[in-house]
């Protein structure tokens, strides 16, 4: 199984227009990923390119538009190249060390050192500089950032290697180190996966948590067990000992709950991921607030990836039928996909997001953390329908 964009790490090259972003992406992937040109703001909409880097392994390069791009249209452009931030594991300030407009906005600047998350900055072009221009520029940028910069030519290749060695460098210490399942198996383990494969499922493959764990299972030389809800009792039955862990899709939980036996472990791909992903400790409490509702409470519906409602869908359909049928149909209930995620989520009382298994770590994190910083409940979908079905202190993760 290839690897996900979501498990690759994020690196974002941000900087004025011409600053030679997209120049210093096709430099590193050595091949022509993005459109070069001498015309200001040629890049217009986020570029991404997964890649295998030395030292740094599977990795997404994404470039921006500029981030001083001009018009009504410009600005919508910047504004999502400053959105790209939270998505970004480092980001990667590129400087035109030729310009006398080389520093970016100090806007930026700020939301650098206030997102905490590594960032280096680059001085591109420097081989149409003389030694003391350079210099200039090296202490200019020091001032601007507080790290010292890489200096590169994208379009000779000069530094390169040096640059590549610096993202090294910066990688998140746990960046490859987390697993799905942590410590909840051990080598020989039998594990029951319960998949539902009805009209939510895609066709002929499995939905990415689902081949994930198997994936992890087999590696960690488990014994996994494949069943639809349905036949769920015939496979306990079919073993000649009890499993040690049940994981099951969070949509079979009413149907499968009472089935389990007592002393096995049960949990589901979404409360799986909610620890993966995010902050299952967060999540959990969040659930509490699932019990404050009332008519008139306003609930987010979050979803990672951007598909085409089906009947049956457990964001749009199950999760809302389940909120209306406690507290009525008064209950104001917002959903939104993809990247549409409010900046300002004090109009709601609770934040119900799915499992996130295309997003990277960090941008569910900085989800996390808005949400955090704005004393707004959060949970996932897993966890509200353990909470909502009574089942929720049962639950392994």
């Amino acid at each position: 199984m290839p690897t996900s964009s979501s498990e690759r790490l994020r690196i974002a090259f941000f900087g004025r227009r011409n600053a030679g972003k997209s120049s210093l992406v096709n430099a590193i992937a050595g091949q022509a990923v993005s459109i070069v040109s001498d015309v200001p703001g040629t890049t217009t909409d986020p570029v991404r390119k997964a890649i295998e880097l030395p030292d740094l392994g599977a990795c997404v390069l994404i470039d921006t538009a500029g981030m001083d791009d001009a018009g009504e249209l410009g600005s919508l452009r910047a504004e999502a190249s400053r959105k790209l931030l939270a998505e970004a594991d480092i980001a990667v300030m590129v400087c035109d060390a030729t310009s006398n407009e080389y520093v970016l906005e100090s806007s930026c600047a700020n939301a650098l050192t206030a997102s905490g998350k590594p960032f280096l900055a680059v001085l591109n072009k420097i081989d149409d500089l003389a030694p003391e221009a350079l210099s200039a520029a090296r202490k200019e940028a020091v001032k601007s950032f507080g790290v010292d910069p890489v200096e590169v030519s994208a379009t000779k290749h000069l530094g390169i290697d040096i640059l590549l060695k610096a993202l090294m460098e910066k990688a998140p210490q746990d960046f490859g180190g987390r697993t799905i399942l942590g410590n909840l198996v051990r080598r020989g383990d039998i594990v029951v996966l319960v998949m539902p494969q009805d009209r939510e499922a895609p066709k002929g493959r499995l939905i990415m948590p689902q081949a994930q764990v198997l994936r992890e299972l087999l590696d960690l030389h488990c014994i996994a067990v494949s069943c639809v809800p349905e036949e769920f009792s015939k496979a306990l039955s079919s073993l000649c000992v009890l499993p040690d862990l049940v994981i099951a899709d969070s949509s079979a939980f009413k149907q499968i709950a009472p089935q389990c036996p007592p002393e096995v472990r049960l949990t589901s791909f979404s409360v799986l991921m909610a620890a993966y992903k995010g902050d299952i400790g967060y999540f959990i409490e969040g659930a509490k607030a699932i019990d404050r509702l009332k008519p008139g409470s306003k609930i987010l519906i979050a979803e990672a990836c951007s598909h085409v409602p089906i009947t049956e869908d457990i964001g749009r359909e199950k999760i809302p039928e389940m909120l209306r049928g406690r507290f009525g149909d008064d209950l104001g209930i917002e959903i939104v996909s993809g990247n549409d995620f409010p900046e300002d989520l004090t109009p709601y009382s609770l934040i119900i997001h799915c499992g996130a298994c295309v997003f990277g770590r960090r941008l569910m994190v900085s989800r996390i953390e808005s949400a955090k910083a704005q004393h707004i409940p959060m949970t996932n979908y897993g966890i509200f329908i353990a909470h909502h079905l009574g089942i929720l202190g049962k639950m392994t993760y």
